[in-house]
């Protein structure tokens, strides 16, 4: 497990003294054949690329993200078609980690081995379970473990220490930090000094850790966040793609480009 893709990743990152840049994208948006298009362009700047699942109820995201999960889902997108595209992306970039993010339930109803066997299969890296907390998920991290999959655990500033200590000591090759108690794309409330208090805090538990922060970050708030091991961008790409549809312009060049953008602020 430690010379997992993701975690070369972030040796790589850490050599160039700069935080890993994470994409979040929801597969299917608009379509299957474009997501794949914006997932293979925006991974020339992003270090690791996560790809949502379409859900119809979604928990942890704000409206940014549920607009493009409806597009998705309206074009009729299902699980087998976002392991098409985890697959079809892995086929060209080979080193370019992918981690698949969804809720559990769609995890359930297709059956949680023959799950990780198809993301072992498609080639998937990491994976998120946004409601699926610790230590409730910890037999079925094992399994990801098991098959070469990075299970990557959730945790937020209400977090416990003493949980906080749990989840970092059974973690995998990464961690993901939620900033703020907020839905995805809200408005940062937190000043970034704070937020890196909190994760600095969380850091000391395990060095060797990687720890990336996720929600609320935009091309304004990146920079003073770039003392993290990672930043996830989800929303402003997801609004990037919305924005582009409706002024009928071409979503992949401007996608690329914010991703490009938010590239050269952390560099």
């Amino acid at each position: 497990m430690s010379f997992s893709l993701i975690s070369q990743t972030f040796n790589k990152t850490k050599k160039e003294s700069r935080p890993a840049l994470l994409t979040y994208t929801v597969a299917g948006d608009s379509t299957k054949k474009k997501s794949l298009e914006i997932l293979n362009s925006i991974s020339k700047y992003a270090d690791i690329c996560e790809l949502g699942f379409p859900h119809n109820t979604p928990i942890a995201d704000g409206g940014q993200i549920q607009t493009s999960a409806y597009r998705a889902i309206k074009n009729g997108i299902k699980i087998n078609d976002v392991f098409s595209i985890a697959s079809q992306f892995k086929k060209s970039k080979k080193d370019k980690p992918i981690i698949l993010m969804g809720y559990y339930n769609m995890i359930y109803q297709y059956n949680e081995n023959k799950f990780i066997n198809k993301c072992k299969k498609s080639k998937v890296d990491g994976l998120i379970v946004v409601d699926f907390p610790y230590p409730e998920n910890k037999f079925f991290a094992s399994k990801c473990k098991k098959k070469g999959i990075n299970f990557i655990q959730l945790i937020s500033p209400t977090t416990s220490r003493e949980r906080l200590k749990g989840i970092i000591k059974d973690s995998h090759d990464m961690v993901y930090y939620i900033s703020m108690l907020s839905t995805t794309g809200g408005k940062l409330k937190v000043a970034p000094r704070k937020i890196l208090e909190n994760y600095n805090k969380i850091k000391l538990l395990d060095k060797n850790k990687k720890i990336v922060i996720g929600f609320g970050i935009t091309e304004k708030t990146i920079k003073s966040l770039n003392k993290a091991d990672g930043l996830v961008v989800g929303s402003a790409i997801c609004k990037e793609i919305t924005s582009s549809i409706n002024k009928r312009q071409n979503i992949v060049t401007n996608v690329t480009n914010i991703v490009k953008k938010l590239k050269n602020k952390i560099r």
